[in-house]
């Protein structure tokens, strides 16, 4: 499944058009790498996604098959709320 749509499908992110937005400004990782909208997502990658008021990294448990939303398709690794000073 494309990052986008998968983003989109978890709640992760609200929209598929703001998913390619973090992807384009590059807000969006892949196992570590600088992440493209259309970059496949499969079993046990890692999504880290930098806004500007929080990090969050998931690890992939399993792939939506008929975009229905479970609570099950990932597994929060981090989640710090980034401070301004």
């Amino acid at each position: 499944m494309r990052l986008d749509k998968f983003l989109k499908v978890t709640k992760l992110i609200k929209r598929r058009t703001q998913a390619q937005v973090a992807c384009k400004n590059n807000r969006v990782y892949l196992n570590n790498h600088i992440a493209k909208s259309s970059s496949i997502v499969r079993v046990g990658d890692e999504i880290k996604i930098v806004s500007s008021i929080m990090l969050l990294r998931v690890k992939v448990l399993q792939i939506p098959l008929n975009n229905q939303f479970s609570d099950d398709l990932f597994v929060v690794i981090e989640q710090t709320k980034l401070t301004e000073e």
